[in-house]
């Protein structure tokens, strides 16, 4: 195919996952991440699994100038834009940082295209965008209604996207309101490397599993579900990095949205389960209170995207954990086994 697409957030945890993708595709991939909350190692680990070259480039997107400058550097054709922060409880206590990262990166990444005459993008939205939802499992008809700050910046960026797209035909983008991404590469190489203490299930799962941490919160067990906790739709990363494919090779005029989940729900207390049978480890828990934000199902109905852009997530929860645990087990601290956080990773001369 030969086609540059620019990644922001690439050395991220779907961000790497989807260079991968896209690179055994034939793509070539151009890197932008301010390595907030992820590891320049990762970047070096596309390289390593794929075989092939990265332009990787670390600003930080709310610098409108060092973003113009990566346009002016390599043939962008299409963007797919994960980018952002993206913890629900952390945006609840800290708005104004969601906001502004998330807002300001988006609308210059936007500004910069436009400028560029660069007009396919695929956004990396949220489930989050449902709020506590009406009916499951959700279909993309449903009301949309964020409970947090993250969710509402997703919501903010959709519509600026349909906005755009409204103006000018020759735009075409995909709005992918993807639900709980886990797992990681099967070779154990690559997987979630969240900076501090992870904010979401399965890492910190995984951590207790491999002993960097004692116990497991689970935030409420009142919920009104079959066990108590909370349910969630949790799909691989590789499903989801293929569904960003197929979204990129599908774009058609205007502004088009998206589920990307599996369909099927699975409790904490199964997700706690589970684990232990995939690492053979004890997981030990205690259930505290209910997190501001947090609600108690969240379900996706993916037939759009199974009919419109021929794709299927296939991959259950046990092939999910089972290579979640393979990644830890091998890199009980992440990336920082590899190579250490302060990795030097050059931007290469991208090929001609």
């Amino acid at each position: 195919m030969d086609k540059t697409v620019l990644v922001t957030g690439g050395a991220g945890y779907i961000g790497s996952h989807t260079a991968v993708a896209l690179l055994e595709r034939g793509h070539r991939v151009v890197i932008a991440d301010n390595l907030a909350n992820s590891s320049a190692e990762a970047v070096v680990t596309v390289r390593r699994l794929t075989g092939r070259e990265v332009a990787f480039h670390q600003i930080d997107l709310t610098d409108e100038d060092a973003l113009d400058e990566v346009f002016a550097e390599h043939p962008i054709e299409s963007v797919i834009h994960f980018a952002g922060l993206k913890a629900v409880g952390e945006s609840v206590t800290a708005p104004l940082a969601y906001y502004r990262a998330n807002l300001i990166s988006t609308l210059n990444l936007l500004n910069r295209m436009q400028h560029r005459d660069v007009r396919k993008l695929v956004f990396s939205s949220s489930a989050t965008v449902y709020g506590d939802p009406e009916q499951l499992p959700i279909t993309e008809s449903a009301r949309t209604g964020a409970t947090n700050p993250y969710g509402r910046t997703k919501l903010m960026i959709e519509e600026i996207c349909r906005d755009l797209a409204a103006s000018d035909p020759r735009w075409r983008i995909s709005l992918l309101r993807y639900f709980n991404p886990v797992g990681a590469h099967p070779s154990g190489e690559m997987g979630e490397d969240p900076l501090g203490v992870p904010n979401n299930l399965v890492p910190y799962v995984m951590q207790v599993a491999v002993g960097r941490r004692d116990r497991m919160r689970v935030f409420g067990a009142d919920w009104d579900t079959p066990d108590g906790s909370g349910v969630r739709d949790y799909i691989h990363v590789l499903d989801l990095a293929e569904g960003h494919l197929a979204a990129l090779e599908h774009l058609e005029s205007g502004c088009e949205v998206f589920n990307l989940g599996t369909g099927r729900g699975a409790s904490v207390f199964e997700v706690i389960k589970t684990t232990e049978n995939v690492s053979g480890r004890s997981i030990p828990f205690e259930v505290v209170g209910r997190r501001d934000g947090d609600i108690a199902t969240s379900l996706a109905d993916p037939s759009k995207a199974n009919e419109a852009l021929e794709w299927r997530a296939d991959r259950n929860l046990e092939v999910m954990l089972r290579d979640a645990w393979n990644w830890q087990s091998r890199h009980p601290n992440g990336y920082a086994d590899k190579v250490g956080d302060d990795v030097d990773v050059p931007t290469p001369t991208p090929p001609d």
